[in-house]
Parts: C-alpha cells; structure tokens; sequence
C-alpha cells in the first residue's frame, strides 16, 4: 500500500464532512475520496445488523478504490459496526465516538448533556464509556429526527430550531456545562445551538480529535503521504448531491458525483 493512496471516508450522508473538514485543516497533503450513503440515512434508526451490512459495503467500495485506511466518520457506525470492520479488513480503522472524556475531566457543574443518534446512546460501546463517569450527570438526549433535517439541507428551518430548542431547554434547566455532540452532523447545527445554550456552555464534538488520531495512526504505520504532491479529493453520492455540494461550497462542488453504490 503506497503512502500516496487516498483516505478513505464513509458517513450515512453529509454529516461527516464536519470530520473531512478537520482532516483536510490538519493533512492538507492527504487525498481522500469521501461516501456519503445519503440513500440510507439516517443509520440511528436502524439495527446493530442492517449498520454492520451498510458499513461492510461503504468500506468495499472505498478499498476497491485503493483506500490505505478509512475514517468511520458516523457515530451510529462506530459503535455498532468498528470492531466487526477491523476484524474483517486488514487496514487501520479511525472511529467516531462522543467526546465523553474532555467534558467529563472539565465539567464544573458536574452535569453534561450528549445530543446524539439512537442508534449511537443504545450502543454497547456508548453504555461501556458512559460507565466510567456514574459520579457525574449525564443527560442523554436522541436528536430524533436532526438528521434528516440536515440532509435534506434545511439547516435554518424553524422546525429544527424548535427541535433543538425542545432537546437543549431541560440540559440547560439541569445546570449542565458541556455539551457533546454525538453525531457527525450535528456541527453543522452550532450557530443554532449557540443562539439557544448560554455562552457559558461549552460545545464539544469530536472533529479535531479525529483528525489529530488519524495523523498519529498514519505515521505509526508509515503511511503519511509526504511527497508534497497537490492532494485530490472525490466526494460520492447515492441522493441528494445538492446538499453535499453546499456543505463542501464552491471550491469542492465540481468533485461531487452522483453514484448508486
């Protein structure tokens, strides 16, 4: 596997372009080719069994296009799916889980809040993390329905407003801190959510944290691209291109293509 081959990304739709966003700030040098499985979103809703056979076909199609590793870039996917995937490929594997640890180890209040998928909260890898921390408050809260808000664009809709506004108003009456964001979509909501959440409350998701992982697995398995070459970046689709060429903007909007994988 040559260090030049692309990183590979997979999300149920648009909602890892808040992980490909980082990854590209922090690796500028690294090509990826980037699956959004629009056609099946949201995964949260589905079964530990239906997630691990989307995943395995996400995961297909990016080796097939000579991927060197690939970033599950959905929460939902990562808890469900992550350790039947790196027990069935011979690649490194990079997971999204909610950024539990920082808001716990900083939380002065004691109570922070986890907007996350179902699919995601119900996860045994989410309840084995959560355990950790039973001295502290934790409010789970389903964002039932934010997804596919998100995919189908409507970011400033007043129906997603009064939804965040009905799954953050008891977080906040409960004192919390910290808010993590436990799907990859949900950064794409910050400017909403920051104009219902006092100031105080610190927002945490899990791009940064991914991206600086990333780096450390590559070099670990030399296979940091460092030829110095310009990167290429592929972005596909089975629905909903328009959105995905929104959240990219204009500079990434001509490598979106249409594909039923």
């Amino acid at each position: 596997m040559s260090s030049k081959n692309p990183i590979g990304l997979f999300d149920s739709g648009v909602g890892g372009i808040s992980i490909w966003k980082e990854l590209h700030q922090l690796l500028p040098h690294e090509s990826t080719i980037y699956l959004a499985d629009n056609k099946n979103a949201p995964y949260g809703q589905k079964s530990k069994e239906d997630i691990i056979r989307l995943s395995s076909k996400n995961v297909d199609y990016l080796i097939e296009r000579g991927c060197k590793m690939v970033i599950v870039a959905c929460n939902t996917a990562t808890t469900n799916a992550i350790k039947e995937l790196r027990a069935q490929y011979d690649i490194p594997f990079i997971g999204i889980e909610p950024a539990i640890k920082p808001a716990a180890s900083q939380t002065k209040t004691e109570t922070i809040g986890i907007l996350a998928t179902k699919g995601t909260l119900n996860s045994e890898l989410f309840h084995k993390a959560v355990s950790n921390y039973k001295h502290l408050n934790i409010i789970e809260q389903v964002g039932y329905n934010l997804v596919q808000l998100i995919e189908n664009g409507d970011l400033e809709s007043e129906e997603i407003k009064e939804l965040l506004k009905t799954y953050l108003d008891p977080m906040v009456a409960a004192n919390m801190d910290y808010l993590v964001l436990g799907c990859t979509h949900y950064p794409f909501l910050i400017p909403q959510i920051r104009e219902i959440i006092p100031h105080h409350i610190k927002i945490i998701d899990s791009g940064e944290a991914v991206a600086k992982q990333t780096k450390n697995i590559l070099e670990q398995n030399d296979l940091l691209n460092t030829s110095g070459e310009v990167s290429q970046h592929l972005f596909y689709t089975n629905s909903k291109a328009n959105v995905l060429k929104k959240l990219l903007g204009p500079e990434y909007a001509e490598n979106v293509m249409f594909t039923d994988f």
